[in-house]
């Protein structure tokens, strides 16, 4: 298994990027991440003030995958997430969606033991560790990590979680695949902004998928299949999103697409994902139990 450590980062998904390492397609990596803040809060005592804001989402890597090229397909298998014991939070004026009925900005440090994120001395929060930043070069401009895109980005979507399997589309040779901003908890639509903000470490499995051509990224797990849009508003997020569900399961499933958009209405879930970074992103979730009966593969 191959590690890569933190201190290779970078701030924009970019075909210019150098890579900070090279793996045959295939390959188990273990990626050491910072926080959303770069790890600048520590402790109740540090300020709004002291943030560097050019250091916000940093992502690890990028790492170069042998074999992948435009118009092939990444596939990230999450192996495993495991957290730092001390999250971070805040909340503040004109942050995120209710920002407007706040004053100032707090930061809360939030202890992490026993696989829960102690918020007071009353509620102890389950973790639903997930991955924040993921993705991949796009095709000609610099993307800041903090934005998502087809390309991936800061979806903050909480399904990409251990056991799932993300398929991001390949712009540039080699895919410049990368990931950061984890959380130790999150709840959808990330509404106050931060989720429970934590460093950590994430084993990823990277593979090539050739030939497999996708617009925006997919996401399989036992339960569901994903697809997932970004867009300048949570409603154009949400068409697309289930558009991409339609035109991917008109090729694949042995019925016509009036009953595609019946199955979909019947027992699919159109979801928000996060509704406060730059461009919104939404999910249409798809039950695989319903998918096997018609053999439904990518």
């Amino acid at each position: 298994m191959e590690k890569l450590s933190n201190e290779k980062h970078f701030f924009s998904f970019s075909p210019s990027n150098t890579p900070a390492m090279k793996v045959k397609s295939g390959s188990v990596v273990e990626i050491e991440t910072m926080d959303c803040f770069s790890n600048q809060i520590t402790n109740s005592s540090d300020t709004i003030e002291k943030l560097d804001w050019a250091k916000i989402n940093p992502a690890t890597g990028p790492i170069f995958v042998e074999g992948a090229k435009e118009g092939d397909a990444l596939k990230v298998d999450i192996l495993d997430i495991s957290v730092a014991p001390q999250g971070v939070m805040l909340a503040g004026e004109n942050e995120g969606t209710l920002g407007h009925l706040l004053k100032g900005i707090q930061i809360k440090i939030i202890p992490i033991k026993e696989d829960k994120a102690i918020f007071d001395s009353k509620l102890s929060i389950p973790l639903n560790k997930m991955v924040g930043v993921i993705g991949v070069a796009p095709e000609k401009e610099e993307i800041p990590c903090g934005t998502p895109g087809s390309h991936g980005g800061n979806m903050d979507n909480l399904m990409i979680t251990k056991g799932s399997t993300l398929y991001l589309p390949v712009f540039v040779e080699g895919a410049l695949f990368g990931l950061g901003d984890l959380h130790a908890a999150m709840g959808d639509g990330e509404i106050g902004v931060t989720g429970v903000e934590v460093s950590g470490k994430v084993r990823v499995r990277l593979q090539v998928q050739r030939g497999l051509k996708i617009q925006d990224p997919l996401l399989l797990n036992d339960e569901h299949f994903t697809t997932i849009a970004s867009a300048q508003t949570t409603d154009e997020a949400l068409k697309k999103a289930t558009e991409n569900m339609a035109l991917i399961l008109k090729g694949r499933l042995p019925i016509n697409l009036h009953e595609i958009v019946m199955l979909m209405s019947a027992v699919g879930q159109a979801q928000i994902c996060q509704m406060v970074d730059p461009l919104r992103t939404a999910r249409f979730v798809m039950p695989q139990w319903v998918l096997k009966k018609y053999d439904f593969n990518l």
